[in-house]
């Protein structure tokens, strides 16, 4: 009984041969390219795609896994109108089984195989299809699929070759575009998480002070800050103007842009223009490069501007312009640059003094003091103290690392102490203390140690948080009832002695043993 033997796929020639391989090499040349040029998924693919269809392997398809329901969604189809996502349930079609055995297929012909569903409508029944997965990590997350425009066995072979070289630089693509968009979200999540630690840090909560005058000052700026309003805070150094500046940015419209900060004193006139305004590579020796300024880096933010009556005459003309008109040109450049900025300004300067004088021009004067916000210094709201020594111990314990806190008697001492450097004095006289704390409780003694003039002046006497103190209390030691008493009698030691219940000489030995310095009037 004779039996036919299956014939053998004809080969190709060798002319066909180089045909199929330079088209191989166009074809993976340019799909790498297009790799290369960019790490948005749906874009790189697309043109992935469509220099596959240049190569001969017509409506080409990628098929990606949705990791919440498991379809494999086309994600990109060359061709494909429809904006309705076309998917395939696991397991299901040709491309379902693809992914589900992680193998490719090679149909000769697509009416011939009926699991094939065709449900873009890209192929011709009478065609032949390649389906290859693409892997990231071992796994398999989808497939590449194209008809190719040849029909033959071996031309299908050298076809799935190229199909298969496609679907692993696909699989890298993919995983890269992964990563990036992980590395992304995270970058969002913790830009969003700082975004909330600033707002925070900076709301109205953390500005400490329940006196009248502190609460107009939260008033203007919560005022304020809805608009786009020039704002120019004046106080003494230390009293926060920094902090009222920050508050006003991020409780703004525009917080989500940046907040640009300069120190106007800091720089001497030639550094100060180009740090804010900018320059051109070549403009000066050192001008390597092109730098944009302080305006151009707060554009859609605002820009605080701190000790601005520092500034030059000179100077104060050019940042006029930019307040005026909205625009400025760099250092060395010509081109006319607009930025829309919201200026908070600062100063510790009698500014309208300085007018009279001539130190500072009359027209920025009144273009700054658009909306003044006056800062009172501590020795104008001394029942803010207490609240603002315990932020204050608070914040340097975080810093240390460890719970720190401060007692009452040493709360007295501080509230006794005029504080010219206001918050700022305040801050770095808590934090020696905290540093020769060894129990983590700052006591009075801690506080004394550090050379405060505890005596009060005398409006401050007349006032003093003191004044209704019970010389009974247990909770005063005897060197706070003694300064008590002395303080409620204006330093009379007869007074104060009498007040006691002691004699001359009794209180002027407690006065000598425990060390306090008699005021004098």
């Amino acid at each position: 009984m004779n039996m036919l033997r299956p014939s053998l796929p004809r080969p190709l020639s060798e002319t066909e041969r180089l045909h199929e391989l330079e088209t191989a090499l166009d074809t993976v040349y340019e799909v790498g390219r297009v790799l290369s040029r960019s790490i948005e998924l749906r874009e790189t693919l697309a043109a992935v795609l469509k220099a596959l269809d240049h190569g001969g392997l017509r409506g080409a398809l990628v098929t990606l896994l949705d990791p919440d329901t498991q379809e494999l969604v086309v994600d990109v189809a060359h061709g494909l109108e429809t904006r309705r996502p076309v998917r395939y349930q696991p397991g299901e079609g040709v491309l379902g089984q693809v992914v589900e055995t992680g193998v490719g297929l090679v149909i000769a012909c697509i009416e011939d195989e009926p699991r094939f569903l065709n449900r873009t409508g890209l192929f011709d029944p009478s065609g032949p299809f390649i389906a290859e997965p693409i892997k990231v990590g071992g796994d398999v997350v989808g497939v590449l699929g194209c008809q190719p425009d040849v029909t033959r066995e071996a031309a299908l072979q050298e076809r799935t070759r190229l199909v298969r070289m496609v679907a692993q630089l696909i699989g890298q693509s993919v995983q890269l575009a992964w990563q990036v968009k992980s590395e992304r979200e995270d970058l969002e999540e913790e830009r969003d998480g700082l975004r909330r630690a600033v707002r925070n840090q900076y709301g109205f909560s953390n500005v400490v002070g329940h006196s009248i005058r502190m609460q107009r000052v939260f008033e203007q700026v919560r005022q304020v800050a809805k608009w786009n309003t020039t704002v120019l805070v004046r106080g003494e150094t230390g009293t926060g103007k920094e902090l009222i500046a920050h508050a006003i940015h991020y409780n703004s419209p525009r917080s989500a842009h940046s907040f640009v900060k300069l120190n106007c004193a800091a720089l001497p006139e030639n550094l100060l223009e180009s740090e804010l305004f900018g320059h051109e590579k070549g403009a000066f020796t050192g001008a390597v490069a092109t730098r944009k300024g302080r305006f151009e880096q707060a554009d859609g933010g605002t820009l605080f501007l701190d000790e601005i009556g520092e500034v030059s005459a000179a100077f104060q003309a050019k940042l006029l312009r930019v307040l005026q008109e909205g625009e400025l040109e760099r250092v060395g450049g010509s081109r006319t640059i607009k930025v829309d900025v919201r200026l908070v300004a600062a100063t510790h300067r009698d500014l309208e003094q300085a007018v009279e004088e001539g130190d500072f021009r009359e027209d920025l004067y009144y273009r700054l003091n658009v909306m003044p916000i006056n800062l009172p210094p501590l020795r104008d709201r001394v029942e803010d103290i207490p609240e603002i020594a315990r932020f204050l111990v608070e914040k340097i314990g975080r810093q240390q690392g460890r719970p720190l806190g401060i007692t009452d008697a040493a709360l007295r001492v501080l509230t006794h102490y005029d504080w010219p450097g206001n918050v700022r004095e305040m801050e770095n006289c808590l934090e020696r203390a905290a540093v020769m704390s060894l129990s983590g409780e700052i006591d009075r003694d801690d506080v004394l140690d550090l050379g405060l003039d505890e005596k009060v002046t005398e409006s401050r006497a007349a006032t003093d948080v003191r004044s209704s103190v019970r010389f009974d209390d247990p909770n005063l030691d005897e060197r706070e009832r003694v300064i008590a008493a002395l303080e409620q009698s204006g330093w009379v030691q007869a007074k104060a002695a009498r007040l006691l219940n002691m004699t001359p000489r009794q209180i002027a030995y407690r006065i000598q043993t425990l060390n306090i310095k008699v005021k004098q009037f």
